[in-house]
């Protein structure tokens, strides 16, 4: 029997935001400028946060000690997703990435920049940002709440919710309706593909729909 996660990951970001529109949600697309470091990459299942703060007082000792703790604090099997709460440092770069692979965790998504792109890139590890620079964290930033609740946009993020990520964008679902969630649009998509073999044969856009109720 498939894993939640594996069957989020069958499913793709526009399907499930028809489904959960549908079920009334608002508020769960991440800001359409966080994009894959990799085109059509993808990124799913429970979400582990974490929250920062720029500190340009910090030493570079501290930086070293509290991100390293980090790394090694994230959960396997989670994407770890970042606020942090600044938009001119590189919050992930080569290092933390293969340290967060080699340890089982399925990928990044931050608010923020990412350094060593063409290396993240090469590793095929899934990182999803605002924007690329050099500048790092070092002796200028410190991360704090790990596991709290975090806001992106208008999305608010809780570890344990689950996540997916493709090219469209990020979507967050809550994880109290996620088995719901996930059913639901499995039979969207399943629906889906019958119009789509239909309008292969040569079905009319029009009768498709009428048929099968999706379009």
């Amino acid at each position: 029997m498939l894993t939640i996660t594996e069957r989020l990951l069958a499913c793709y970001s526009s399907a499930i935001h028809d489904v959960m529109v549908a079920e009334g949600l608002v508020n769960f697309v991440l800001p359409r400028t966080i994009r894959p470091l990799t085109r059509f990459q993808r990124v799913g299942g429970p979400v582990y946060t974490f929250s920062g703060r720029r500190d340009d007082q910090a030493s570079p000792h501290d930086t070293y000690l509290a991100w390293t703790e980090l790394l090694g604090y994230v959960p396997s099997q989670h994407v770890l997703v970042s606020q942090p709460n600044d938009d001119e440092l590189a919050f992930m770069g080569e290092l933390s990435a293969e340290v967060l692979q080699r340890r089982g965790v399925l990928g990044y998504i931050t608010d923020g920049g990412c350094r060593d792109v063409e290396v993240i890139q090469k590793s095929g590890f899934p990182v999803y940002c605002r924007y690329y620079t050099p500048t790092d964290i070092i002796g200028r930033w410190l991360p704090e709440k790990l596991g709290d609740p975090i806001r992106i946009g208008d999305v608010y993020i809780r570890t344990g919710d689950y996540l997916l990520a493709d090219t469209d964008g990020v979507i967050v679902l809550p994880a109290q309706n996620i088995e719901k969630l996930v059913k639901k649009t499995e039979v969207v998509i399943n629906s889906e593909n019958k119009v789509r073999i239909a309008i292969l044969e040569g079905m009319g856009a029009k009768e498709a729909y009428i048929k099968y109720g999706k379009f």
